[in-house]
């Protein structure tokens, strides 16, 4: 529990969950300023501040864990992605105000989802520290993930998420991921995982420190954010038709029955496959997979790296 730390610095994505207002809707500033005032009125400081860009967040960030107050982050998964490594390599410590499509690592956190439930995580919360993703692609910065990291159906159908303009919220990750089941190539991948190699034709293979990925899909329903280990998901390529009837199961872990599916865990997992599918973390892209003679990507698992404020 934070004792002397008594003064937050709020970072909305303004982006977060779409355009407009309100909670998931104009990044979430609306929630933001009314958590602020909650936090005022019990006597800490609390500032809102609207991302404009990198370098704006990455100076505020330092600017705010020097001052040993609290960054909290206000927008989706991709949004706490990025200030996840960036307070994890200044040491400081992270709130969480989930106002994305998504919000899978806010549902890992059991996070409520009021402002004045959130507003007493903040103000009274304990502190936990939590593992993060490290992952290398190509010749890509290394980049810090907090829920997961994937590579084939699952990555395309966020890219297709990214370009909905009319479908539902609520629907839009159900929909793009029958599109992509629907239309996908198998990739030949070799997966490695602590030197072990599994070669398959796979559909997907998701690198899972948080149990949840798009939007509330139980990918890794045995993951832990504090066992120092990743839950390598792979699954196997068959029949459109039956991997499409499968996606109810997958929103309570029940796929991790089926053949088709194989769960391995490990700290550091090397990836690369042909024919070359697009790769992503928190619904954030993070390029192409290499193919099979290329150096392959490189996820690995960097034990205790966040500290978090989570509900006692």
């Amino acid at each position: 529990m934070l004792s002397s730390v008594t003064a937050y610095s709020f970072l909305v994505n303004p982006r977060a969950g779409g355009a407009g207002r309100g909670r998931g809707r104009g990044g979430g500033r609306e929630l933001a300023e009314v958590i602020a005032q909650i936090l005022r009125a019990g006597g800490h400081a609390a500032e809102v501040h609207l991302s404009s860009g990198v370098e704006a967040s990455a100076a505020l960030v330092a600017a705010t864990v020097a001052r040993g107050d609290v960054v909290v982050s206000v927008g989706g998964d991709g949004t706490l992605a990025s200030l996840a490594g960036l307070v994890s390599r200044c040491g400081g410590t992270l709130g969480v105000v989930p106002t994305g499509r998504g919000n899978d690592f806010a549902r890992m956190l059991a996070l409520p989802s009021d402002a004045h439930g959130l507003a007493t995580v903040l103000a009274a919360g304990a502190v936990r520290s939590l593992d993060l993703i490290s992952c290398t692609v190509g010749d890509r910065p290394r980049q810090l993930v907090a829920g997961s990291v994937y590579s084939g159906v699952d990555a395309i159908a966020a890219e297709m998420v990214e370009r909905m303009r009319w479908t539902p919220r609520a629907l839009q990750y159900q929909v793009a991921a029958v599109r992509s089941l629907a239309s996908y190539t198998p990739t030949r991948v070799r997966v490695s995982i602590d030197g072990e190699v599994l070669t398959a034709d796979a559909a997907t293979v998701v690198v899972a420190n948080s149990a949840y990925y798009g939007a509330g899909m139980k990918i890794a329903p045995d993951a832990s954010l504090t066992d120092g280990l990743l839950d390598v998901v792979v699954i196997a390529a068959g029949s459109r038709g039956r991997l499409i009837r499968a996606m109810p199961k997958v929103y309570d872990g029940r796929h991790v029955a089926l053949d088709e599916v194989t769960v391995l865990r490990g700290r550091v997992i090397e990836i690369s496959g042909v024919p070359s599918v697009p790769m992503g973390g928190d619904g954030e892209p993070l390029g192409r997979l290499p193919g099979l003679t290329d150096p392959p990507a490189r996820i690995e698992v960097v034990p205790g790296a966040l500290r978090v404020l989570l509900p006692v």
